[in-house]
């Protein structure tokens, strides 16, 4: 068999090889490797420090908002406390002179004052009546206590009686009437 210089040649172009390249570039690269490995552990460090200084944050916060809450709630009386307190004065000024009072009268004036002046104050704060007397009976804002029979076919099924008073805070029931409900 014989070759010729043409396809030896050929041969030698199929085999890639490059004489311009230094046998020795996979070794370089393992620097370069090197060098990408620290940085990476560098990032995963910097994610790790953010991480826990974003973790006590947040921890910090939320022992904050608890200590916060709980001075809400402790003192979240202390308005309506503080306006009652002159409610409490009139009504140790009557207590002493139910003791000393002979004018039944000037009595039953004096605490329809004191009493006038706890119905105000606490309708300042929001708390509201509820009417219930003669409306329709309504199981979102009365407690049946119990039901009589009625002769009038016009209060079947309406309240007869209050035995005891509902309340709105700023239109929210905070206590549901007690009520007697004709039948």
């Amino acid at each position: 068999m014989s070759m010729n210089i043409e396809d030896i040649n050929n041969d030698m172009e199929d085999m890639n090889t490059d004489e311009n390249v230094a046998g020795t570039t996979h070794l370089n690269d393992s620097v370069g490797l090197e060098d990408e490995v620290e940085k990476l552990k560098q990032e995963v460090q910097d994610q790790k420090d953010k991480y826990l200084r974003l973790f006590a944050e947040f921890d910090n916060f939320r022992k904050r908002s608890a200590r916060e809450n709980l001075e809400i709630r402790q003192t979240a009386g202390k308005e309506v406390i503080t306006s009652l307190l002159d409610v409490l004065d009139d009504c140790e000024r009557a207590e002493k002179q139910l003791q000393s009072a002979e004018n039944i009268d000037q009595i039953k004036e004096g605490v329809q004052l004191v009493f006038n002046k706890l119905r105000a104050t606490l309708q300042a704060k929001g708390l509201k009546p509820m009417k219930s007397i003669h409306t329709d009976f309504d199981v979102e804002k009365h407690e049946a206590i119990t039901e009589i029979p009625v002769q009038d076919s016009t209060l079947k099924g309406k309240v007869i009686d209050e035995v005891q008073k509902g309340y709105y805070l700023n239109d929210k029931i905070i206590r549901f009437a007690k009520v007697v409900v004709g039948k």
